[in-house]
């Protein structure tokens, strides 16, 4: 049995990546961009830097930074009208990976009309919009290399999952250096993100040979250098390892799936507005410990892999060493619960039907190992409290 593999055309990766943008879109053809990123980005004078090494090369481009940290219906709307004002013919998308998703989502919208929800799962975007060139700041989403773009549905807080060929950037430029500025929050947050597609792609029962090989170098690459990278934002060849460990977990999860951790993520990013990254950190211990009856094996390549467990560690030692390792880098890495986060509770219990018939909806926790009734999301919900 084969097993399709789509990529951006080209991939720029290294220090000063992001520089090569000039030449990358001579290549491509393309002449008028418009850079969609978010206020932090030109703040940082991130984009300021792109616009003036475009035009040393005669090429001209404009700036929409009103992108959302969780995109809405709403702010791709603003970012739609923006491309079909202008004579664009691609899009440079710089930021996490917000800025990434809304430009995706834009890029369909500009060219072929239609609201979000037209595009959601189970839909398959195959169409091409105005071509994407990825540059992402963060080591974490993954989304220069996805075919995914998620985008919430402000009217009923809903997550809604966008997947096919169309959503794939034409280029990726991924460039460590644009990470150095990143607070020590969004470092864990994205990194533990990272962590996440890299294992939950690995343990998938979509997975494939080569979906997890890039699993594997992403965690072998992540676990090492998610502290170091935390604890000293200007260690390089952390924040390197990081980058492209980030870009390999993307690269292997879009070519097999995510599964139950980012499918009960969702919700609690759409009704709470916890960034996605936590959200997903949240959730890893439980739902791990929930997943591994199932496919032991499976976890304990994560353990090796990770430098958690040895060769010689039977796979129920590797796995309490995994859980065990979970939890001690949420701890180091403080990541809150939902309590400490500020959650109502209240609010949060009366949700959880919800955000469980949410959670499933999506398709990934079909995914996991272990699939899971609508009772047992619920009281995994429960247990982060």
């Amino acid at each position: 049995m084969s097993s399709q593999i789509i990529l951006p055309r080209i991939m720029q990766i290294g220090a000063n990546a992001s520089q090569e943008l000039p030449s990358i879109l001579v290549s491509l053809g393309c002449k008028r961009p418009l850079i969609i990123t978010d206020k932090m980005m030109v703040q940082l004078g991130y984009a300021g830097a792109l616009q003036n090494n475009l035009s040393k090369h005669n090429i001209a481009s404009d700036v929409f930074d009103n992108t959302l940290p969780e995109p809405t219906v709403a702010s791709i709307q603003a970012g739609v009208d923006k491309a079909k004002g202008g004579d664009y013919d691609c899009i440079v998308a710089l930021g996490g990976g917000s800025p990434i998703d809304s430009a995706k989502a834009i890029s369909i919208l500009a060219r072929f009309g239609g609201v979000m929800r037209d595009y959601k799962f189970p839909r398959i975007v195959n169409e091409l919009g105005l071509p994407v060139i990825a540059i992402p700041t963060t080591a974490g989403t993954g989304s220069e290399v996805t075919r995914v773009t998620i985008i919430t549905d402000e009217t009923n807080d809903e997550k809604m999952l966008c997947v096919g060929i169309g959503f794939m950037p034409i280029a990726a430029l991924v460039d460590f250096n644009l990470t150095l500025s990143l607070p020590a929050r969004i470092t864990a947050d994205t990194g533990i993100d990272a962590l996440t597609h890299a294992m939950e792609s690995y343990v998938s029962k979509k997975a494939n040979s080569y979906s997890r090989s890039q699993a594997l170098n992403a965690m072998k690459l992540i676990a090492p250098n998610l502290r170091l990278a935390y604890h000293d934002g200007n260690n390089k060849a952390a924040r390197e390892a990081l980058m492209l460990g980030s870009t390999l977990a993307g690269i292997a999860f879009s070519n097999s799936s995510v599964a139950l951790v980012h499918g009960m993520s969702r919700p609690i990013g759409a009704f709470f507005h916890v960034p996605h990254g936590l959200s997903n950190a949240m959730l890893l211990p439980a739902v791990t410990a929930y997943s591994i009856p199932a496919a032991p094996d499976l976890y304990a390549d994560c353990a090796r892999v990770m430098g958690v467990a040895t060769q010689e560690d039977s796979d129920d030692v590797a796995n309490q060493k995994l859980l065990n390792e979970l939890q001690a880098l949420n701890d180091e890495l403080k990541v809150p619960t939902p309590e400490e986060f500020g959650i109502e509770r209240d609010t949060f219990f009366d949700l959880l039907p919800v955000m469980a018939e949410q959670s499933l909806a999506s398709g990934s926790p079909g995914n996991n190992p272990r699939v899971p009734s609508a009772e047992d999301i619920i009281e995994l919900y429960k247990q982060l409290w």
